[in-house]
């Protein structure tokens, strides 16, 4: 019999990959948390049914979130992480001996738990020295917070259950208060196709551009996410991710990279004429 997970992108259209083995299943007290072993993509973590990580495609995810903050201020020394309990985006930040400290705050301590033990390919470096995993609220954690930051990273799940209140203009006011001067906030931002991933776009763009002087929106292929084509939204106080000079250095330090180099970092941000139409309504 034939085993193959089946991730509904709307009410018309699915999407399913052939499952092996079926490794977890439990209901935590924020969501249902699953591991799959599949043929072509390996070990697939998902939550309350969608897909959040799988071995062969992550990387993908993790450089665009990490690297192009991190080529676009290279004096990022303190780093906020809101939710990312696979640990992906951690793994990728402590690649950087300039980072002094990493935050990485997940409601989920299961999520946590389940990745150290199917997925050691993006939880490998949660024991690092400058991380510190607080399990808690996000919106609450960062309320106490003011120019502590260099970087944020919103590393969330969809606007629905617990990253709902991610996705909030309160939320991203505390972070501009919790960033320092040069501080960067990256958000994940959804799919520019299907119409409930565009309203949530749309709603959570306007309400960044509302609040940082630098609003910008960068794109990237991710396979098993729905369209395969997602954003992340890149705010700050000042920096701007493409007229910058200082892209370049990162060059020299010399990380292998498989998706992330400088040329992608400067395309991500030519955006096509239906995506611009999207955010040009909301200025």
């Amino acid at each position: 019999m034939e085993l193959w997970y089946t991730e509904e992108h709307t009410e018309n259209a699915r999407f399913s990959i052939k499952v092996d083995k079926h490794l977890f299943s439990e209901q935590s007290d924020f969501q249902r948390v699953d591991v799959f072993e599949s043929y072509e993509f390996g070990k697939m973590l998902t939550l309350d049914g969608l897909m959040m990580v799988n071995e062969k495609d992550e990387f993908v995810y993790h450089d665009m979130i990490v690297h192009v903050p991190l080529a676009s201020n290279p004096n990022i020394k303190n780093v906020l992480v809101i939710g990312g309990g696979d640990g992906g985006t951690v793994r990728e930040l402590v690649r950087y001996n300039r980072i002094e400290h990493i935050d990485m705050v997940e409601i989920d301590k299961m999520v946590v738990d389940v990745s150290l033990k199917y997925l050691p390919i993006t939880s490998s470096a949660l024991s690092d020295k400058r991380v510190d995993l607080h399990y808690k609220d996000g919106i609450e954690f960062i309320k106490t917070k003011e120019n502590e930051y260099d970087l944020i990273l919103v590393d969330s799940t969809d606007p629905i259950g617990p990253g709902e209140g991610l996705f909030t203009t309160e939320f991203y006011n505390n972070c501009y208060k919790a960033l320092t001067e040069d501080g960067i906030l990256v958000n994940q931002s959804e799919s520019p196709y299907y119409d409930r991933d565009i309203r949530e776009f749309k709603r959570s763009y306007k309400k960044i551009h509302s609040t940082f002087p630098v609003s910008k929106i960068y794109q990237f292929h991710m396979p098993t996410y729905p369209s395969g084509h997602w954003l992340f939204g890149f705010a700050s106080k000042g920096i701007d991710p493409v007229e910058n000079e200082k892209i370049n250095e990162w060059n020299k330090l010399g990380l292998k990279t498989k998706y992330y180099n400088t040329d992608i970092h400067r395309g991500a941000f030519m955006l096509p004429n239906f995506v611009k139409d999207m955010m040009n309504e909301n200025e």
